[in-house]
């Protein structure tokens, strides 16, 4: 069974709507996973989670030098915090049970570092070891805490960057081996394996889905 939130009813509801025309029962509830009382209280409606997937983010493309550290503090309160309040959550029904699997959704940002993404490669770099600690602390328990590491994917939020003679288009298909961008597609089967018993001797584990961008120095001009 598949419980989600949003911050927004519209969207719970829409959310329910979709998964039900796949056949898929599902239930929504409106929660700020910034707010611990919110989360606590989510968590206890719902029960044990088997599965918990971090995937709540936002970004902030301003140079360091201009960024207010109210801004600052939001991407690190969403990116990062956000995981931890709800990690800490259902860990104590995972311990009880003897088994759960924590994904944390991470970045290439959790290793590299680029233009005006300070607060967002400062968060998700922190959340890498953030799973690394789960993976540390809880393992004890049967409990598997990975994250994905997706590169750069085909969404409606990258779709103008993806224009055709677009340079941005030209530099991520050049600087990947694969010679694409990734689709959402690519990331299932890596969210299966970490979900499954098949991921039960793995943990602490940034499972990157990038196409090979950081292995890949690029090509010589």
């Amino acid at each position: 069974k598949i419980v989600f939130n949003n911050m927004n009813e519209e969207f719970v509801h829409a959310g329910i709507q979709n998964y039900a025309e796949q056949g898929i029962k599902a239930e929504g509830f409106v929660c700020d996973v910034t707010d611990e009382a919110m989360v606590q209280k989510m968590v206890e409606q719902i029960g044990t989670v088997d599965i918990l997937v971090n995937n709540a983010g936002i970004i902030r493309r301003v140079p360091m030098h201009e960024m207010d550290a109210a801004e600052f503090r939001r991407v690190i309160d969403v990116d990062l915090n956000a995981p931890f309040i709800v990690s800490k959550a259902v860990i104590p029904g995972m311990m009880k049970k003897g088994h759960g699997k924590i994904i944390n959704i991470c970045s290439m940002m959790s290793e590299l570092g680029r233009e005006t993404v300070s607060a967002y490669a400062s968060a998700k770099g922190g959340l890498k070891m953030l799973t690394k600690n789960i993976a540390s602390e809880y393992g004890m328990y049967n409990i598997q805490c990975n994250g994905i590491g997706p590169g750069y994917i085909e969404t409606n939020a990258t779709a103008p960057l993806r224009v055709e003679g677009h340079p941005f288009d030209k530099f991520i298909r050049t600087r990947t081996p694969a010679g694409r961008w990734g689709t959402t597609d690519d990331l299932v089967g890596p969210a299966v394996f970490l979900a499954s018993d098949a991921s039960n001797f793995v943990n602490g584990h940034i499972l990157y889905v990038d196409g090979g961008i950081l292995a890949y120095i690029g090509r010589q001009p």
